[in-house]
Formats: structure tokens, C-alpha cells, sequence
């Protein structure tokens, strides 16, 4: 029985190689906006990381999402358009100068230059109102299509391609000009596309917005902001580690 027991352990495991490389599509991937090459992404490959997105979690297992592919550079320029109207009100929205200054230098989108713009969207309504899960917090479909992005994003980093969010519009604006139904709200727009490079650090942190907080400083035990617990010592040593 524990011969059998340990087989049966084992083949639930990741081989070292097969690990690593989910490590290092989690911690190379970047949010991509200006490094994206015209070069098209072949049906076969578009097609393996729809399929991962489609196989994320979701609540109730009602699979909201849809996924809207743009390709029509008519459609791109108007969504651009969009985006410069919502990006000139952020830049006012930051009380420091220092803070409008490096924002006016940053570029947050590749609409324009990436091959594909991707659309994930919530059918709020995909599996009706009383739905295993989503009982008493209606968001649980909200956060089931975002992880459907989050599927397509690193499975898009091992195939090679960049993925970048753009989330500066006016929602409903955008919901309008994509002829979106009331009940579909978008999630994610997205450009993807092979890129010229990644970065090795997080753009915004290149350019001096943030720094990545420390993670042994984020992690509590049992109690919001208790973060000692007995015998954790060594979780919190491994926690200040370098990642992968």
C-alpha cells in the first residue's frame, strides 16, 4: 500500500524541468507596451493560449468569459482614441508634479502597434442569477474571467508573445463602441503580439513609480496584521528570498 501510495504521489508531480518553466513564465512575464514586432501570430498558437485561458477557474464553473479579437486597425484607432481621451484625465489625477511628470513619459498602451487586441469580457448573466459560489458576493464572475487573463498570460510568455493590459478608458465608452450586450462587461482589453525584447524588471519600477514590496512583509497569520505566529520562522526566512 505505501509503494502504491508514493506512485500515485509522484505522477501528481512536476518533473524539475517541467516546474522551472512554470516558474519562469510567472516571473518573466511582463506587462508589454512598447516592444511589440507587426510580425502575425499563427492561428495554432492564438488558438493554445485561448484554449488556456478557457481552462481557468471559475466559480460555479460558469465560465463567463468571451474572448473578442481585434485585428481591424479601423477598430484599433477608434479604441485608441478612447484610451488618449481617459489617459489625458489620468495625467491630471495625480496631486504630486513629479508623479504627472513621469507619467506623461510613460507608454501604457500598443494598440496600435500590436497584431492583436483581445477583448475578455463577463457575461454577468452566463449561468443565471443564483449561481454555486457566487451566492453572496455577486464579483466572484468578475474575478473568474480574470483569471482566464491570467491563464492566457503566462501561457502567452511561453509561446513567446507579449501581453500588455490596457485599462485606462471610459468602460462604458469602450463597452459602446465594442457593441458589447447590457449583460457583458469588459474584463481585459489586451495587446498581444512577439515583442523585440522583455524587460528583466517591471517597467514602472525601471522608471522609479514603484519598487515590488517585500513579500515577508505582506503575509499574516491568523489576524489582519499578525505576522508572527509560532514556529513560521522558517516560512518567513524563505518568504525574503529572491524569487526564481
Amino acid at each position: 500500500m505505501e509503494n502504491q501510495t508514493n506512485i500515485h504521489q509522484h505522477d501528481h508531480q512536476f518533473s524539475d524541468a517541467e516546474r522551472q518553466a512554470v516558474y519562469k513564465s510567472i516571473y518573466s512575464r511582463r506587462d508589454v507596451r512598447g516592444q511589440f514586432k507587426p510580425d502575425p501570430i499563427p492561428d495554432e498558437v492564438l488558438a493554445r493560449i485561448l484554449q488556456a485561458a478557457h481552462h481557468a477557474p471559475s466559480v460555479g464553473f460558469m465560465q463567463p468569459w468571451n474572448f473578442l479579437l481585434i485585428k481591424s486597425q479601423q477598430v484599433k484607432q477608434q479604441v485608441h482614441d478612447l484610451f488618449k481621451k481617459a489617459n489625458h484625465e489620468a495625467g491630471e489625477m495625480f496631486e504630486q508634479e513629479t508623479q504627472r511628470q513621469i507619467y506623461s513619459t510613460l507608454k501604457l498602451e500598443g494598440i496600435l502597434e500590436s497584431p492583436i487586441n483581445l477583448v475578455v469580457t463577463c457575461d454577468r448573466e452566463r449561468a443565471g442569477p443564483v449561481v454555486i459560489g457566487r451566492t453572496h458576493d455577486m464579483a466572484m464572475d468578475v474575478y473568474s474571467s480574470v483569471c482566464a487573463v491570467q491563464n492566457l498570460w503566462l501561457a502567452a510568455r511561453a509561446e513567446g508573445l507579449g501581453v500588455g493590459w490596457v485599462s485606462i478608458f471610459d468602460r462604458l465608452e469602450l463597452k459602446k463602441l465594442l457593441q458589447l450586450p447590457t449583460q457583458v462587461t469588459p474584463v481585459a482589453y489586451l495587446c498581444i503580439g512577439y515583442v523585440e525584447h522583455f524587460f528583466v524588471e517591471p517597467e514602472l519600477k525601471t522608471a522609479g513609480w514603484l519598487d515590488r514590496l517585500p513579500l515577508q512583509d505582506l503575509v499574516f497569520f491568523d489576524q489582519w496584521e499578525n505576522s508572527h505566529a509560532e514556529h513560521e520562522e522558517k516560512l518567513v526566512k524563505y518568504l525574503s528570498q529572491a524569487a526564481y
